[in-house]
């Protein structure tokens, strides 16, 4: 094969697109960065994440407050996504793509990514939390919108559609880390921690982290929803967006790379450090 030719079909061996390629090896390498961090970083980059998610609750509640708008306000709250991607923090459901890859790369173990799971979890908890008492005492003109937006996930009845919506919410979030991962552009990335933004909650999709935060701000503003109600809604509600960030969008990038992925695997062992 001449240079010409293989340079029109691209420079990798392998039998996929030089940009998955490219797209892969970073996944990879971000993926790897985030299993070998240590407790203490997983612990405070997971709370500063429910920090700066809480800002696009803010923003959500304002929005709606004023026009009564789910999919205005849904807009809104990307300000939430665009913090976590700039200031470089993650929620919890965005550690499915880039760790397991990682992990099945042989860059990291198991219990590395139930650490960072587990961390990255109470970290964004413990955030959201602070950040809603904050908002409960800065604006207690919410406090209705508060309740009637937490009484949407805490009172919905266990069911499919229930399912559904937190299948959705976990393939949602783990398609915008997908596409940020597939650009070099930061516009791109905003653009895409816009859509996911508008998405979550303009269709008031069921997602663990962000819907908390609704729940936590309506309890601290006296509305009549206990943390049992909460823990009961939340149980489901982390494990469809596990599977719905597993299976819809990570399980067919692992079979779209499997090449890449074997040869990675060659490569070296595992870390173990």
């Amino acid at each position: 094969m001449s240079d010409d030719r293989r340079r029109e079909l691209g420079e990798t061996d392998a039998p996929v697109e030089d940009e998955i390629s490219d797209s892969f090896t970073a996944v990879v390498e971000e993926g790897a960065e985030r299993l070998q961090r240590t407790t203490r970083v997983v612990l405070t980059t997971g709370f500063a994440g429910g920090l700066e998610i809480g800002v696009g609750v803010m923003a959500y509640l304002a929005v709606l407050h004023a026009t009564d708008d789910h999919l205005l306000a849904g807009l809104a709250f990307s300000v939430g996504l665009i913090a976590l991607y700039l200031a470089h923090s993650e929620l919890f459901t965005e550690n499915f793509l880039l760790p397991i890859t990682a992990l099945i790369a042989r860059e990291g173990t198991v219990g590395q990514l139930l650490r960072l799971w587990i961390g990255t979890l109470l970290g964004n908890l413990a955030g959201g939390w602070l950040f809603m008492w904050f908002v409960v005492q800065a604006f207690p003109q919410w406090h209705s919108v508060l309740e009637e937006s937490a009484r949407h996930y805490v009172d919905a009845p266990f069911g499919l559609q229930t399912i559904a919506l937190a299948v959705l919410g976990g393939s949602t979030i783990t398609l915008v880390t997908r596409m940020q991962q597939g650009t070099d552009s930061d516009p791109a990335k905003i653009v895409a921690a816009v859509a996911g933004g508008f998405l979550l909650s303009g269709l008031q999709l069921f997602h663990s982290i962000l819907d908390s935060l609704l729940v936590f701000g309506a309890i601290l503003a006296d509305a009549p929803i206990t943390y049992g109600q909460w823990i009961g809604w939340f149980g489901y509600t982390l494990l469809f967006n596990v599977l719905g960030g597993v299976v819809l969008v990570t399980s067919l990038r692992l079979i779209r790379s499997a090449d890449l992925l074997a040869g990675r695997r060659r490569s070296g062992p595992a870390r173990t450090d």
